[in-house]
């Protein structure tokens, strides 16, 4: 029995197994930290009658209690895009505990999705862990990131309620939970707009994150897969290779223009039998890349022309199951629909019971605050101005998310050394200068190694707009220098050289 004995030996002692879970960044981690914080509070549920008589039901409401005098203030965010996630990069955690609520563990780089869609760019390569992004949620005691959707806040008891998400599993049940907090960012997102339009959200695709680009290329892999199948008639067969792309903002045209290198350089070499069926068509009811330049726009739509792209202007009325109708009438079958007409706000914004801005987004003021409520602040895609700041809305752009999410780190950095990091305790604390947004300029790709650079303030501005080459290049190598982390900016920089030399991965994974 000596193997026994060694074994014995060998095993590590009960201390440095929890070293080791301690140290570990898996969910499993998270999980059994989560499960010790869980039991910091209980709530009496409200009286249920049964039979005519009152029944006083006593369940277990579990989550994160106050943080009591000696601990660290928390400052508790929801949601995992550019606004939430560039301010948990920039915010102190000497001072704060950093809890974050969302239904994904990572932030996508949304102007290379598009890529990943025909297999230029990896999948991995656009999405960023946030437990690279800010460490601390991993690492320190006090902070989580929690795998749920906030379903109610109660700012009155500064409290947000949450479920957890189960993608649909019917093994699984959600689980309730609230965490208090002493201060709450707002940074939820949007939601793609459908305009109302039926059968939209049934048959159409979104390009917003990661799992929208894998159902987009295992669609079009499939269509182009099944349209080589014996038997197939014609006109299924050019309905299977027709691609609509509804939207000619930067997201429509960049993915257009990625669709078109991939016909022309992929499809055309691997799928020659049926290499001259296949199409694109992008629709737009008023002008493509409407925010651009005059002279870039006309140059994108030359170039689009070239690549096979047919630009079609009208409304959408129906979305059906193989075809969409257009305003004046006409029948568009399609065997691919992605739909990318812009942005609005998400069911959860609209629930809350805050102040809006004409949009229908949390109004906010020059500082990121909404007014009506204590210690809580709005930022990027379901954030706005208020009517009474004077000020016009911003786009919804990452550059503006981005910006939004850095100047509000700052100020609760100042705020927390000032000693207003508590709950209820910022009336007095000087905030300093409101936010103001100054516009980069905007960029797009249109394929064939060509792209657009508009670096004007505004479109009635003036400044530096070019097209071609060279842009494309500073679009690629600006893009390479945004990508938050080192590791995803090799990924990134490999994945373009492995496709230049060779070719898309058409696998259908």
């Amino acid at each position: 029995m000596l193997w026994i004995k060694n074994l014995a030996r060998i095993s590590p002692t009960a201390s440095s197994v929890g070293n080791l879970y301690r140290n570990s960044e898996s969910s499993y981690t998270l999980s059994s930290r989560f499960c010790t914080a869980l039991q910091r509070s209980e709530t009496v549920q409200p009286t249920e009658v049964v039979n005519g008589s009152e029944q006083q039901q006593q369940h277990r409401y579990h989550g994160l209690a106050p943080t009591k005098e000696g601990e660290k203030p928390r400052v508790l965010v929801l949601g995992s895009g550019w606004a939430g996630c560039r301010l948990m990069k920039g915010i102190d955690t000497s001072i704060y505990d950093v809890v974050c609520v969302s239904p994904r563990n990572h932030m996508v780089f949304t102007p290379l999705l598009a890529s990943t869609c025909v297999g230029t760019l990896e999948f991995r390569s656009v999405a960023e862990p946030i437990s690279r992004i800010q460490p601390a949620i991993s690492r320190e005691p006090g902070s989580y990131y929690f795998l749920a959707n906030c379903s109610r806040l109660d700012s009155e008891n500064h409290e947000v309620h949450c479920e957890t998400v189960t993608d649909g599993l019917s093994t699984l049940k959600p689980w309730k939970f609230k965490i208090a907090y002493d201060k709450l960012v707002l940074a939820c997102g949007a939601e793609a707009s459908t305009f109302g339009i039926n059968g939209v959200s049934e048959n159409a695709i979104f390009l917003r994150e990661v799992h929208h680009a894998q159902e987009i290329r295992r669609k079009l892999l499939l269509n182009l897969m099944l349209s080589e199948v014996p038997g197939i008639g014609e006109d299924e067969k050019r309905r299977l290779l027709h691609i609509v792309v509804v939207g000619g903002g930067p997201t429509g045209v960049e993915f257009s223009g990625e669709l078109s290198d991939f016909i022309m350089k992929d499809v055309r070499e691997r799928y020659s039998h049926v290499k001259d069926d296949i199409r694109v068509t992008l629709i737009e009811a008023r002008d493509i890349l409407s925010s651009f330049d005059d002279g870039l726009r006309q140059y994108a739509i030359k170039q689009l022309n070239k690549s096979g792209v047919k630009l079609v202007r009208g409304i959408v009325k129906e979305v059906k199951a193989q075809k969409l109708v257009l305003d004046d009438g006409t029948d568009v079958p399609y065997g691919l629909l992605v739909w990318s007409t812009g942005v609005g706000p998400s069911s959860f914004v609209r629930s809350l019971d805050l102040p809006k801005d004409p949009g229908g987004r949390i109004g906010i003021d020059e500082w990121m605050r909404v007014p009506s409520v204590q210690d809580v602040f709005a930022i990027g895609d379901c954030s706005g101005y208020l009517e009474s700041t004077g000020k016009s809305t911003l786009p919804a752009l990452a550059q503006v998310a981005e910006r939004e999410g850095k100047y509000l780190a700052n100020l609760l950095n100042v705020m927390g050394k000032a000693g207003g990091g508590r709950a209820w305790s910022a009336k007095e604390t000087e905030l300093g200068e409101p936010f103001v947004y100054k516009h980069l300029g905007s960029m797009a790709t249109i394929g064939r190694y060509k792209a657009l650079v508009d670096l004007r303030e505004s479109k009635e501005g003036k400044g530096i707009s070019m097209a071609g080459f060279v842009s494309w290049f500073i679009w690629r190598s600006a893009y390479l220098t945004r990508v938050l982390s080192w590791r995803n900016r090799f990924y990134v920089a490999i994945n373009w050289l492995t496709t230049f030399i060779f070719g898309r991965d058409i696998s259908r994974i």
